[in-house]
């Protein structure tokens, strides 16, 4: 007896009885592809991602070619120190704090020998001004006490200091001693995620995550990139997608306002007409019509 197979229904043939048996062809396995760990479900590739990652980075470069630290510093002590104030507070509220803080201590052997109540009564307008006080103090001891009153330049010496973790350490790293880190706060965190580079929450995975999509010698200034993008831009609560320069590269595009009109009045800082977070910000900044900050008690 002759089988006739047809691939569209299956196959039928005989079960010795001499009765039509119809079986099923059972469908071809699903392929799986090469999804990375720790991404979401957008179906691309490892390299798919890379490509598009590196785009933005390329993309956001264009946008903020002035992009920096956004706190005013003149050496790594006054960086290491200024980190720490800005946790729960902003960028600017502490860049109007601390000309005060170091023009009456500008040395750790100055901060470390330094009264609590004295400094607590500067630091106040930071918030949480009794615990920066106790960590400024403390990390200007260690400093003194354990590297010869100088910030060390790596990465597990910095994070014994009081009130230093990753984040702050690696906002030293690359901005004081130009050795690249990636620096995840809030603003990197929520924008990491909405551009599907990573489904990580925690800080540590997540600078893995994203530290694998660039080169090393990227990290820095794609930090400072995303970090400028989610406070002038891609907003926490409204972001504005009607004006964001890499609309066309984000899955998440349409969370925020994306009518270009209103999307516009959304903007912050020098994208949109306001004074900048620094007091003391760098030419470049000044040169692309960018505002420095006032001081402090200022209009």
């Amino acid at each position: 007896m002759t089988v006739r197979r047809d691939s569209a229904v299956g196959e039928q043939g005989s079960d010795g009885s001499g009765k039509k048996v119809k079986t099923v062809k059972k469908a071809p396995a699903k392929k799986t592809g090469s999804r990375v760990p720790g991404t979401s479900g957008t179906g691309e590739s490892h390299t798919a991602l890379v490509r598009r990652a590196r785009r933005i980075n390329r993309e956001l470069a264009e946008v903020y070619p002035y992009a920096h630290p956004e706190l005013d510093f003149e050496n790594p002590f006054q960086l290491v120190v200024a980190t720490v104030l800005s946790a729960q507070t902003t960028d600017l509220r502490v860049n109007q704090t601390t000309p005060a803080l170091f023009a009456k201590y500008p040395t750790p052997e100055d901060l470390a020998a330094a009264d609590p109540q004295e400094v607590e009564e500067i630091l106040r307008p930071c918030g949480f001004f009794r615990a920066k006080t106790r960590s400024v103090i403390g990390l200007s001891k260690a400093l003194v006490e354990d590297f010869g009153g100088e910030v060390p330049g790596k990465l597990q010496d910095l994070v014994k200091l009081p009130g230093v973790g990753r984040k702050t350490a690696f906002v030293v790293l690359g901005n004081a001693f130009g050795r690249p880190g990636i620096t995840v706060d809030t603003h990197f965190q929520r924008l990491v995620r909405r551009w599907k580079w990573t489904e990580e929450t925690e800080p540590e995975k997540i600078e893995a995550a994203v530290g694998e999509l660039f080169p090393k010698k990227d990290w820095t200034d794609l930090s400072h990139h995303v970090i400028w993008h989610g406070r002038r831009i891609c907003h926490a609560r409204k972001p504005a997608c009607g004006v964001c320069p890499i609309a066309p590269l984000c899955p998440s595009y349409g969370e925020g306002e994306t009518d270009p009109e209103k999307a516009r009045k959304l903007l912050k800082y020098e994208k949109g007409g306001f004074p900048g977070q620094r007091l003391n910000p760098p030419q470049a900044y000044l040169d692309a019509g960018g505002i420095a900050a006032p001081p402090l008690g200022a209009g």
